[in-house]
């Protein structure tokens, strides 16, 4: 319950107050110290009786919304007044006064005020910012106090460091502000007539002939034309001229404005410096060089009948018949033709040709078809081949034949193009692998066998020998990678060597390897697929150009054909074995290389893929593990289950193989592809699980295996015997491809 107001009860006005100083007599306004006298405030700055706050800044009333300050409220929205002022002249007798018209602009976010007065052309006095942004104080004596919104108004005068401006009329946005404000606000008001400004739009008005009336008018053609140039092929002969010689010109031609420049073509080491214009863009004049003009001879409009002082009432009249006007004749567009001669300041040069534009350009205006261009040059004579010194022996080849092409010696380049192609790509190695033996008489060295690398990048060769058990030769590099020479060339010649490429290898074929004859016996899966896939570069391995040179037989080879598969297949199955297969088409009068055919038994063959053992393949992964002390299975299975977000314990083999090389795992690409293609569901994806779980050599150890126990993969493939992959030919489906349909060989 309150107490009542009695005696000794009385209000204490000082609670919740935390300032007590005693105000000063002296403050800052403008940056000038100045005394505040009877203006001061009481204690703590409160207001005394009949004194009223004066605020800083504009006042805006509450509205709904956000409560946000006037500096981010009123961010970039500016109050536009139109207004003028009036300036004395004191020192002319044409004005006593000047009406100057301008902008107020007034930014709400910081109370500042802008005065600009828009430029015009040939006024004579400075225009542009009269007074820049700043917060302007009122006039004395309240000059303590600036400028706020509630000092604007439409239809009223407003001084600025004292020059006052009246303002006539405002933006629809400060319309809407002001009214929103509560500001009632005056109509506009017009601007009085700049007496000097009326002055000079009649003296102009004057200077133009009224009658007759002749407009040039060069706009249209700029608009259709801009950017649109003719282009010309010229040549100047000035060999008649001391130390002249031909000139190559080309010459542009603008549409927009019937003018036209001129470049020259320097040739290199042509002993003439590249000046940037033979001739600058301009007007061309048909019958220069021309004596020159009095000033005001050539003009556009010629005045007849001048009367009245200049400024004063003046007249004139044009002359429609234009009496005494010289005329100048220039060069148009229907004036440049292919094969035509124009005059170029007393130089006649001879267009020879055009570019597609211009023709384009001539065909759709003037019709023109003809456009054979000019031969103005003589025929040069044949080049003379460069003799090149022959072959020092010094390095390579390439290495020696670059020295002789430049002073400064350049490494040779190499196919840049092929090796992105051909080169390793993933797990596509593109080398073909061919499985060799030496041809000698030496009996030791018949036994040897030779795996020759050609890798399809820049076609260098390189042979390995398989170590083999108790023959008594150490195996390893036998030829070092690099490209060979084909034999029977010179040594010390001029011409490049020739040397072997992949077209040259196949199965059946002979190479002399600096002067060591081999015999190609086999190749690998991916050398037979890679040749058949691009058999446009390798014929041997082409079927369509092998079945043309079956086709190519007798009759009476035919016919021995029927009987050799009536023999060897008595059961009508269609199947025979691929070794009767290939002593047929031995015997053949037509001659087939081993390579094709090969080609042909697996094309017609039904191939049966060797199965590898799963627990063999475990077992030599689990080797290689061990060798390399591989053991972060752990953390294997934390990076599989990071990748695996729908916790389905299955991955793409593509992404087990991204976590391989992260954990650098110390298996062969080929090993990894086929352990992960016997883990593979329906879906193609592993169970990581159960494979990290039969690879984990230290929970699941596999039985160990003997050293000369591998796996015959293609990374590993060593040209060991192995059954063939090509067992049985259909040859019903080979008579059908090459006699055109199946024979009745039961028939025969």
């Amino acid at each position: 319950m309150a107490l009542p107001m009695l005696p000794g009860n009385s209000v204490n006005r000082n609670l919740g107050k935390d300032k007590f100083h005693k105000s000063q007599h002296f403050d800052y306004s403008n940056g000038v110290a100045m005394m505040v006298g009877s203006e001061k405030p009481g204690i703590g700055g409160e207001l005394l009786l009949g004194q009223s706050a004066r605020p800083k800044y504009s006042l805006f009333p509450k509205g709904e919304g956000s409560d946000a300050p006037a500096w981010v409220a009123f961010d970039k929205q500016v109050l536009c007044f139109d207004a003028y002022f009036q300036e004395a002249v004191p020192q002319r007798r044409e004005e006593k006064y000047r009406v100057r018209k301008c902008k107020i602009y007034f930014y709400l976010e910081d109370d500042t005020i802008q005065v600009v007065e828009p430029e015009f052309k040939n006024s004579g006095i400075p225009q542009g910012t009269l007074i820049r942004r700043h917060r302007i104080p009122l006039p004395a004596p309240k000059d303590d106090c600036f400028y706020n919104v509630h000092h604007f108004n439409v239809n009223q005068e407003i001084v600025f460091y004292n020059r006052t401006f009246m303002i006539t009329d405002c933006d629809p946005f400060t319309r809407n502000f002001l009214i929103k404000m509560g500001v009632h606000l005056n109509p506009p008001a017009s601007t009085p007539a700049d007496p000097y400004t009326t002055h000079r739009q009649e003296m102009e008005e004057n200077m133009k002939p009224l009658r007759p009336y002749e407009r040039i008018d060069a706009l249209k053609q700029f608009l259709e034309h801009d950017r649109k140039v003719l282009r010309f092929y010229c040549y100047w002969d000035d060999t008649e001229s001391m130390f002249g010689d031909p000139r190559e010109l080309i010459l542009h031609y603008f549409l927009a404005d019937d003018t036209m420049e001129i470049y020259e073509v320097v040739l290199s080491n042509s002993g003439r410096d590249a000046v940037p214009k033979f001739l600058h863009r301009g007007k061309l004049p048909k019958h220069a060089p021309i004596p020159k003009h009095q000033p005001g001879e050539i003009t556009d409009r010629t005045v007849l009948n001048v009367f009245g002082p200049v400024g004063q009432g003046g007249r004139y009249i044009l002359d429609s018949l234009k009496t005494g006007a010289v005329e100048e004749q220039f060069y148009k567009d229907c004036d440049l033709t292919v094969g035509g001669v124009i005059n170029v300041w007393g130089r006649r040069m001879l267009i020879c040709d055009c570019d597609n534009f211009t023709k384009e350009y001539y065909r759709s205006k003037y019709g023109i078809e003809d456009f054979t261009p000019v031969s103005y040059q003589a025929s040069l004579p044949p080049k003379l081949a460069r003799q090149v010194p022959p072959y020092t022996g010094f390095g390579s080849e390439e290495d020696s034949l670059c020295s002789c092409q430049g002073l400064l010696p350049k490494p040779p380049q190499k196919d840049f193009k092929k090796l992105m192609e051909k080169d390793r790509h993933g797990l596509v190695s593109n080398v073909l692998r061919f499985v060799a033996k030496m041809l000698t008489d030496s009996p030791i060295d018949k036994e040897r066998v030779f795996i020759i690398y050609v890798y399809l990048s820049d076609d260098t060769i390189a042979v390995f020998e398989p170590p083999q058990r108790n023959s008594g030769v150490i195996g390893g590099k036998f030829l070092k990678r690099g490209q060979v020479k084909k034999p029977g060339q010179e040594l010390f010649k001029s011409e490049m060597s020739k040397y072997f490429t992949a077209q040259d290898l196949y199965v059946g074929a002979r190479l002399d390897l600096n002067n060591q004859p081999f015999q190609l016996l086999d190749a690998d899966e991916f050398t037979f697929d890679y040749m058949e896939q691009h058999a446009d570069e390798f014929p041997k391995a082409n079927i369509g150009t092998i079945i043309s040179k079956v086709k190519s037989i007798s009759e009476e080879e035919q016919k021995k054909v029927k009987q050799f598969f009536t023999m060897s297949d008595p059961s009508s199955t269609g199947f025979i074995p691929y070794e009767s297969f290939r002593t047929l088409l031995a015997e053949m009068d037509v001659q087939l290389f081993e390579h094709e055919i090969i080609t042909l038994g697996r094309n017609y063959s039904s191939r049966e893929q060797p199965e590898v053992n799963l627990g063999l393949m475990l077992a030599v992964a689990q080797d290689q593990l061990k060798k390399n002390n591989f053991e972060n299975f752990t953390d294997m299975i934390r990076a599989f289950a990071h990748e695996d977000r729908d916790r389905s314990g299955h991955l793409s083999s593509k992404e087990a193989q991204i976590i391989f090389k992260a954990f650098r795992l110390p298996l062969s690409d080929d090993l990894q592809r086929a352990l992960l293609e016997k883990f593979q569901d329906e879906s193609e994806k592993i169970d990581y699980h159960a494979f990290l779980s039969n690879i984990n050599w230290r929970e699941n150890p596999a039985p160990a295996v003997l050293p000369d126990v591998t796996v015959k993969f293609d990374a590993d493939w060593r040209g060991d015997a192995a059954d063939p992959a090509v067992k049985t030919i259909n040859y019903s489906l080979f008579l059908e491809d090459v006699f055109g349909s199946a024979m009745n060989i039961n028939d025969s």
